[in-house]
């Protein structure tokens, strides 16, 4: 059980869903459907396209993992892949790639999803192996022992990416109570002593139809894609059970949180400021989260990469930064800055801040802000794998339809929202912070 989904985040989240109502009504495009098993689907036809993206969600990310398992997640997506009874390792890929299609996989905190596309004739006879390998994945010992090395491989290569030992720096900083905070890669230590075992129980806790979405976009009929799931995705792993699973909530940080860390290959320092961010339950404010991050650092005429980049030379780059997350986001800043300007560029970016709090956005730089949201988020929602993965995100996290409220609620954020959004989340006072000397 995940104690996140508490009776009065129930009742938040069903205030939510009454104001964005009328929203959805109105502009989702996509249908969804919930089969007999408890399976969910959603399904958008587009006729003039000739292919077809399936996206399968599972909410089985970092988040689910037991703390003696982390890592398991991460390494299951690459199990997945290797095959069940009847399709052995590397078949499924030979599959697709024959029918001319690409698969990929990602995982996440929140979730797992796993993708093909392919041309639209083709899905009825891709789609079952992709759900026999997905619903059976029969995590071999052997194969399990090869690629835990692959795994681990993977582990040492972000490790040796400043960018990225920085950036986890920052999040497990931010996050020491909830599962947030750790790498979604878990640990070399941890891998070392997971067994194939422990991996089938967790594939047989979690693959299961309650937890999974399956989205499918392109030029197929609502029809032939429901007929094609259905019979795909009929037959479900007996269900197991893992060790107990309880994410805490995050307690607010109460004042400034620094760490500092080094790399023998690095040429740049690295800063990295984090605060914690409003979750999908208070979505209104995430979304007002996301245009302060372009006021500050969302572009060349952004105040931070104006006057730290262009005038005052002092960094390299900058850039901000608002990620969405299920429970509680992340706000974060960033720049590349030589190491004697540490200390003025934390200055300054809290200036920054302070002018937001204090002085509210003009009108002008306002609808800036918000035409360019807006037409990334245009730009972003142009293909059927665009769309079916916005559609198996906003699934995953709430419900799909919030994703085609977001243009609406950009364009109605006034200044005035701003400046309470910098004042309740952006304080001065209490944040993480991060710097990479060389």
């Amino acid at each position: 059980m995940i104690t996140s989904y508490c009776s009065q985040k129930r009742a938040i989240w069903v205030d939510l869903i009454k104001l964005i109502e009328p929203l959805t009504r109105k502009k989702f495009p996509a249908s969804r459907y919930r089969l007999s098993q408890g399976l969910t689907v959603i399904h958008q036809y587009i006729p003039v396209t000739p292919v077809v993206v399936a996206d399968i969600w599972v909410r089985a990310g970092a988040i689910a993992e037991p703390n003696q398992w982390s890592g398991i997640a991460h390494f299951l997506e690459h199990m997945i892949f290797k095959g069940t009874k009847h399709i052995a390792p590397g078949v499924f890929d030979q599959i697709i790639e024959h029918q001319g299609g690409v698969t990929n996989a990602a995982t996440s905190h929140d979730y797992a999803h796993f993708f093909q596309t392919t041309s639209a004739p083709k899905l009825a006879t891709t789609l079952p192996y992709l759900a026999e390998i997905l619903l059976q994945a029969e995590i071999p010992d052997l194969e399990f022992l090869r690629e835990r090395e692959v795994v681990v491989e993977e582990l040492h290569s972000c490790t040796d990416d400043p960018d990225w030992r920085s950036f986890q720096n920052l999040c497990s900083s931010i996050y020491q109570y909830h599962p947030y905070g750790r790498s979604v890669l878990g640990d070399e230590n941890t891998l070392s002593q997971m067994t194939p075992n422990q991996m089938r129980c967790f594939h047989r806790t979690h693959y299961q139809p309650e937890q999974m979405v399956v989205v499918i976009v392109g030029g197929v009929t609502e029809e032939e894609a429901l007929s094609t799931v259905e019979m795909a995705f009929a037959n479900f792993p007996v269900p197991s059970e893992c060790p107990r699973v309880e994410v805490e909530a995050e307690p607010p940080l109460i004042s400034v949180r620094r760490s500092a860390i080094s790399h023998p290959c690095l040429e740049q320092a690295r800063l990295l400021m984090g605060w914690v961010g409003s979750g999908v339950d208070q979505l209104e404010d995430a979304f007002g989260l996301d245009i302060l991050s372009v006021i500050l650092a969302g572009g060349r005429t952004a105040r931070l990469t104006r006057e730290l980049r262009e005038d005052k030379q002092l960094v390299f780059d900058i850039n901000s930064c608002f990620s969405l997350q299920r429970d509680s986001s992340l706000f974060t800043i960033s720049a590349w800055l030589a190491p004697e300007h540490l200390e003025q560029v934390e200055d300054i970016i809290r200036s920054a801040i302070l002018d937001l709090q204090s002085v509210p956005v003009a009108e002008l730089e306002l609808e800036r802000c918000q035409r360019l949201l807006c037409h990334d988020y245009i730009f972003s929602t142009e293909t059927p794998g665009q769309l079916a993965g916005l559609y198996g995100y906003y699934e995953t996290l709430a419900q799909a339809e919030l994703a085609f409220t977001y243009p609406d609620f950009v364009q109605g954020v006034k200044a005035v929202d701003l400046q309470r959004l910098a004042r309740q989340y952006l304080s001065t006072e209490r944040y993480a912070i991060t710097i990479m000397r060389p």
